[in-house]
């Protein structure tokens, strides 16, 4: 195995409505900046993977109007994933292992404002016996809180508590779309209060990886990726105990996770609930710091949100911040799909 480090993370300040910016002209300062971090330019990337929906942008591969901020020419070896981004990084980290690439520039982006996101969400659902019934995500999500409430594994006072944590800590995020004081606010779905679930809104990320000794010149504390995996549960939500997540226990159980204590965890845990359900099944204690950024409570664009769970882990590694952290991203209906990474700085693996 080659050994592969994230050297560069760059996001978007994330807000409710960007109408003024098209996709590319939100992404392009993103890729501008990972790019600058490092000092290569677009020629010297060996491959460019993204992570974006069509459903969210409303027409059929709009990924390919992204490339104009990457660049298509000189010819480029380019892939997409209809996924977040996270699940690019995914890709793009088996491509270096292949030896195919040395360097990898991965991004991923959206924009929520134009259209109702928690309709669009549907269309992940079973199209023949769910999808009809137009269950909206938040909706989906309260099934899974009221769960948990009626197993014992928490309640709505431990809820806002984490809430209220996530946006407190968000406070340090300049990119964070809701910060501070926020109120719980008005249920939404019974037992999830709008403080309970993420904001809508726009935003993008990008990162840059690179192997071995490439990585080491191109980054003074490089991120190591010292495992990586991801798992996924039942499609059909009747045949799964939402109160558990073996999908997440296992990707970390096959990255490494309880090899060895991690200090810093960022967790893609879109409804406080969900962190609930994350915690029991990476074991996180109280002695572990849960989303210092402010999670995706405090900034949540689809599509975008598990890359940057993985950017912010692996900034606070270049910080000097951590030393051994743990990533983790989400896709689909009470977590669904779920891929989890362990990121580690140098002295840490010495």
């Amino acid at each position: 195995m080659r050994d592969v480090a994230i050297v560069a993370f760059a996001q978007t300040d994330h807000l409710r409505r960007t109408d003024e910016l098209s996709e590319v002209e939100m992404l392009m300062p993103v890729l501008h900046q990972v790019l600058d971090a490092t000092g290569l330019r677009t020629s010297d990337i060996g491959f460019t993977c993204s992570g974006s929906s069509d459903y969210l942008a409303g027409r059929a591969f709009s990924f390919t109007m992204a490339l104009d901020g990457v660049g298509a020419h000189p010819p480029i070896s380019e892939s997409h994933v209809e996924m977040d981004g996270a699940w690019a990084l995914y890709e793009a980290w088996v491509k270096i292992q292949t030896g195919e690439a040395d360097t990898a520039l991965v991004y991923a982006y959206g924009k929520s404002s134009p259209g109702q996101v928690r309709d669009v969400l549907t269309r992940q659902l079973d199209p023949y016996y769910t999808a009809p019934l137009w269950p909206d995500s938040v909706a989906l999500a309260a099934l899974q809180a009221q769960a948990l409430i009626d197993a014992g594994d928490t309640d709505e006072t431990a809820l806002a508590a984490v809430a209220a944590r996530s946006r407190a800590d968000a406070s340090d995020n300049p990119h964070a779309q809701l910060s501070g004081t926020v109120p719980a606010g008005d249920y939404l779905v019974q037992p999830l209060r709008t403080g309970d679930c993420p904001p809508v809104g726009d935003g993008a990320a990008a990162v840059i990886l690179a192997a071995g000794d490439t990585a080491r010149a191109l980054c003074a504390r490089p991120a190591w990726i010292r495992g990586i995996d991801h798992r996924i549960e039942a499609h059909g939500l009747g045949v799964r105990e939402l109160t558990e997540s073996p999908s997440t226990r296992l990707a970390a159980e096959r990255a490494g996770v309880f090899e060895r204590p991690v200090d810093t965890a960022e967790l893609h845990a879109p409804f406080s609930s969900q962190e609930v359900v994350l915690r029991k099944a990476l074991g996180l204690g109280d002695e572990v710091r849960v989303n210092p950024s402010g999670g995706a409570l405090a900034a949540n664009p689809v599509m975008a949100a598990g890359l940057i769970r993985l950017g912010e882990a692996a900034a606070r590694i270049h910080r000097g911040e951590s030393d051994r952290a743990l990533a983790h991203a989400t896709s689909g209906p009470c977590l669904q799909q779920n891929l989890v990474a362990v990121l580690e700085g140098e002295s840490a693996h010495a």
